[in-house]
């Protein structure tokens, strides 16, 4: 029998993968509601949903790998990046679904939240001010008016599959809707910078390149604590906290 592996839990939602399959168990039930309507929308590969009874959802595992991860050297070709950067915009061109995403955000709100979590970056001595600061003025750049687009909302490295420099599918939904199409590119290069001209090679270049690195700085400082208080480790090399440093 194949083994239960836990491939991320915390005290909102939990994925675990039995052999082929993904089990994913979520509290917020109209944030799964929310995931299956919007794979069926999206204009690019999803995995197939084998069954749903809430709170768990199955799906089908992927062919084909990741190009990275986040602390991690990134893998594949240029022209496998290019590819993740093609269908990339391919979703960010099709027609808009009718819920906001994390990357739709209001700025006046995403600024509060922004300069409140700063302080507390600061207050709780997680990060020195001046690391904080410089990063809190980078960030200033993403946070301007833009143009909806379909966004995943949490397009980590991870959560693109390719085989033969061919996407074979885009998992994890539950942020995406209507959004600025920078925030997924800045997520899915986190870390990864020197691979950016290889995802624009075939997402196009028409993209300014500051509002990129704005979003590194912006989601970099407001999931450092989150991620430290949950167990995870924004500190390890190459992570949140480098993407940071590397702002000075």
């Amino acid at each position: 029998m194949d083994e239960v592996e836990v491939v991320v839990a915390h005290s909102e939602r939990a994925t675990l993968r039995v052999g082929d399959v993904f089990l994913k168990v979520d509290a917020d039930q109209a944030r799964m509601d929310a995931e299956v309507e919007v794979m069926s929308l999206a204009p690019v590969p999803t995995p197939e949903i084998l069954w749903r009874e809430p709170p768990a959802l199955a799906i089908a595992a992927l062919p084909g790998t990741t190009l990275g991860r986040l602390g991690g050297p990134s893998t594949g070709s240029p022209a496998a990046w290019a590819a993740a950067g093609a269908t990339i915009r391919e979703l960010h061109e099709a027609p808009l679904p009718s819920r906001q995403g994390r990357a739709g955000q209001d700025i006046a709100a995403l600024k509060a939240e922004l300069d409140r979590e700063c302080e507390l970056l600061v207050s709780g001595g997680l990060l020195p001010s001046d690391l904080v600061n410089r990063n809190r003025e980078v960030a200033e750049a993403a946070l301007r008016p833009w143009n909806p687009a379909f966004t995943h909302g949490d397009l980590q490295i991870t959560h693109v599959f390719l085989e033969d420099d061919e996407v074979t599918g885009v998992i994890d939904w539950s942020e995406a809707g209507r959004g600025d199409a920078l925030y997924d590119v800045a997520t899915f290069t986190l870390g990864h910078k020197e691979r950016l001209d290889d995802l624009l090679a075939g997402y196009g270049t028409d993209v300014d390149l500051d509002v990129i690195r704005a979003w590194w700085s912006v989601r970099s400082l407001l999931v450092t604590r989150w991620l430290a208080e949950h167990g995870f480790d924004p500190f390890a090399p190459g992570c949140e906290v480098d993407v940071l440093k590397a702002r000075m």
